[in-house]
């Protein structure tokens, strides 16, 4: 390993040499911890001091006091309902696909092709995203259009761009990831468990209750976690959906109000808006590393 070797005299008692050794590894984080400190930490921190200021740039606690009213208290009430149905629909599905392709004994050919599907499918979100919904999903889209003409009308029992239409396309991108995260897991269950549940005269729906589940339990709910943070953050799609319109009040939504909307315009307020949505991010992401740790522990042993 290349290392710079840096020499200093000792002190007027003759003591001897010291050599500090800085590694050339170093180097290659560098990049790293610039890139978390200029789109990460001065952002957050920035966001934490500008709750505090009024417009006028003065000390206030006015815009904290605020987040106490209805329509903010409703907006997180409702992203928090949007993340979590999309978070545990999204989880269910992709647990199931992934166990198809792991344990579930389908073609090795068909977890290539589902994997690979997921690594994109998984980063398709925002505009395009809503998009291709409405153009499948949309009054008159491709899927409401064929369903009509056999006598199925989605509308105006079901729409898009309701609650419901959100979850449905948010767990377009929450399924990949979970099909991406839990198909390791699932190939970490050691076939040694098993073989021994059954010496032991288990059936497999007790392998499952006893064993199984209970170990790959941590590393699921972990998981779902990490989508329930995904979706709580998600702005572009749901905006691309409603144009920003009451029918969905999602957090982003309204911080995107407060700092560029005309009318509603109040930059102490977004930041306030922002800095509600960190301690819930993170809350989820310390919520997530206590339970991915579980889950390495049991499929390290």
């Amino acid at each position: 390993m290349a290392r710079i070797t840096i020499a200093t005299t000792g002190n007027k008692a003759g003591r001897p040499l010291l050599l500090r050794r800085i590694p050339w590894d170093w180097l290659g984080v560098v990049p790293f911890f610039v890139v978390v400190t200029a789109f990460m930490f001065w952002p957050a921190v920035s966001i934490i001091v500008q709750s505090f200021l009024d417009r006028q740039r003065h000390f206030t606690l006015q815009n904290i006091i605020d987040l106490s009213q209805p329509f903010i208290v409703s907006s997180y009430l409702y992203t928090i309902r949007l993340s979590a149905a999309s978070a545990i629909g999204g989880g269910i599905l992709g647990f199931l696909m992934a166990y198809a392709v792991t344990i579930g004994g389908l073609p090795r050919g068909v977890r290539s092709l589902l994997l690979t599907f997921s690594g994109v499918a998984s980063n398709f979100a925002g505009i395009p995203l809503a998009f291709a919904f409405i153009a499948t999903l949309g009054q008159l889209g491709l899927v409401t259009t064929m369903l009509r003409n056999i006598g199925i009308h989605l509308y105006p029992n079901f729409s898009l761009y309701s609650f419901w239409g959100l979850v449905i396309t948010y767990i377009y991108f929450q399924t990949p990831l979970m099909v991406l995260i839990m198909a390791p897991a699932l190939d970490g269950l050691k076939r040694e468990w098993r073989e021994a549940a059954e010496n032991l005269g288990a059936t497999p729906w007790h392998y499952w209750r006893y064993v199984a589940l209970p170990i790959l339990l941590p590393s699921i709910l972990g998981t779902m976690v990490l989508l329930f943070g995904n979706a709580f953050g998600a702005h572009a799609t749901a905006f691309a959906l409603t144009g920003g319109g009451s029918q969905a009040s999602v957090v982003t939504i309204l911080i995107a109000a407060q700092l560029s909307s005309d009318a509603l315009q109040n930059p102490g307020m977004g930041n306030a808006l922002a800095l509600g949505m960190i301690v819930i991010m993170a809350l989820t992401i310390a919520l997530y590393t206590w339970l991915r740790r579980m889950s390495e522990r049991w499929l390290r042993s």
